[in-house]
């Protein structure tokens, strides 16, 4: 008995100990092949284009854009997948000012541009 105790506190702690080492986009990794909810994929687009203006691959008027345009799932290369779109009507260059984010059906990232493609 006091061998399955101190093991569940052990398995207890790394557990724990993992979880605080995760970093701030740990929840947008996803596993399986079951679809993630709209409202995940949603919330990690946001993420993802918010470390594109902060590491400076987007002009800084795309932090203030916060609501996606359009969601839909699309035929990707390889199985069905999430296409996300936000749009920047303050963008200087208006060949840029609409951002699409594409993710797994799962939740994963696969990739960002402003073609579409």
């Amino acid at each position: 008995m006091h061998k399955t105790l101190l093991a569940s506190a052990f398995v207890a702690a790394l557990s724990l100990s993992s979880a605080a080492q995760a970093g701030a986009d740990a929840s947008c990794h996803f596993h399986g092949s079951k679809p993630a909810a709209e409202t995940a994929v949603v919330q990690c687009a946001t993420q993802y284009k918010n470390k594109l203006v902060e590491g400076g691959k987007l002009e800084k008027s795309w932090q203030a854009v916060t609501k996606v345009e359009k969601m839909e799932q699309v035929d990707g290369k390889r199985s069905k997948e999430w296409k996300l779109s936000f749009k920047n009507p303050a963008a200087t260059d208006k060949a840029k000012d609409t951002l699409f984010l594409f993710y797994s059906l799962p939740g994963n990232f696969i990739a960002a541009n402003h073609t579409g493609q």
